[in-house]
């Protein structure tokens, strides 16, 4: 079975510097110790409150990262601008709210109208690799694979909430795996995977690559950056292994 990818989201390194407004922690000194450690790439979300990553971590991520960089965005111009000219090698375009705490679900790709295909398609042509934070459903995953892009993200949210009673969020997690493939969508998941919910959803057969974030970030509060990628590598990897 193909190893899974882990890409580490450092945002919420940047969420206590910004509780200061100062130069510490650095996001770009966490994501060089997570890809030390086993992380496969590093994701940040530019937000358009910018309340944790700042332009210029992105400025600076952008040269010094070793593995690859996974760039979350909305259709802002401003900020697809920027994508556009610091050309990360994946852009995965998420729903934004000024008023929510964080992500609350996946893009409505029926109610979206023309400005997310047409930003999806700028990206393209830019040479960077697209992909939607999607629920996981069939009608996100058509309307998905109708976009022509390159891969979804499904948003596990409904699973993380349920769990450990998860088992029907699960289900319609790996259904909706399958139905991507099917269409030739390659598959990523994240959004709440803890190092105690993590398993289940690392074991399941088509998901290619993880996005975890605020549950390493708050581990390595404790233990760490190092120890905190290291620990969920394993624990992704074994499950991946247990196939």
């Amino acid at each position: 079975m193909t190893r899974i990818r882990l890409y580490i989201n450092v945002d919420h390194v940047a969420t206590v510097r910004q509780a200061r407004r100062t130069v510490e922690p650095d996001p770009v000194e966490a994501a060089a110790l997570a890809e030390a450690h086993g992380a496969d790439g590093i994701t940040v979300h530019l937000r358009e409150d910018r309340r944790h990553i700042q332009d210029h971590d992105l400025e600076r991520l952008a040269p010094r990262i070793r593995t690859v960089l996974n760039f979350e965005l909305a259709t802002h111009p401003e900020i697809v601008a920027l994508a556009c000219r610091l050309r990360p090698y994946q852009a995965t375009l998420v729903p934004e709210r000024r008023e929510e705490v964080t992500t609350e679900g996946g893009l409505d790709l029926v109610g979206a109208g023309p400005q997310l295909l047409d930003t999806a398609r700028r990206l393209a042509d830019y040479g960077i690799r697209v992909s939607l934070f999607i629920d996981p459903t069939p009608d996100a995953v058509r309307h998905a694979a109708a976009m022509q892009v390159a891969a979804v993200e499904f948003h596990t949210g409904r699973y993380a909430h349920a769990w450990p009673q998860a088992g029907a969020a699960l289900a319609e997690l790996e259904q909706a795996v399958e139905l991507a493939r099917s269409l030739h969508l390659a598959v990523h998941a994240g959004h709440g995977l803890t190092y105690r919910n993590v398993t289940p959803v690392a074991a399941v057969p088509g998901i290619e690559e993880l996005n975890i974030g605020h549950s390493i970030v708050s581990r390595a509060v404790m233990a760490g950056m190092g120890p905190a990628v290291r620990e969920m590598r394993e624990l992704v990897d074994a499950a991946r292994a247990a196939i």
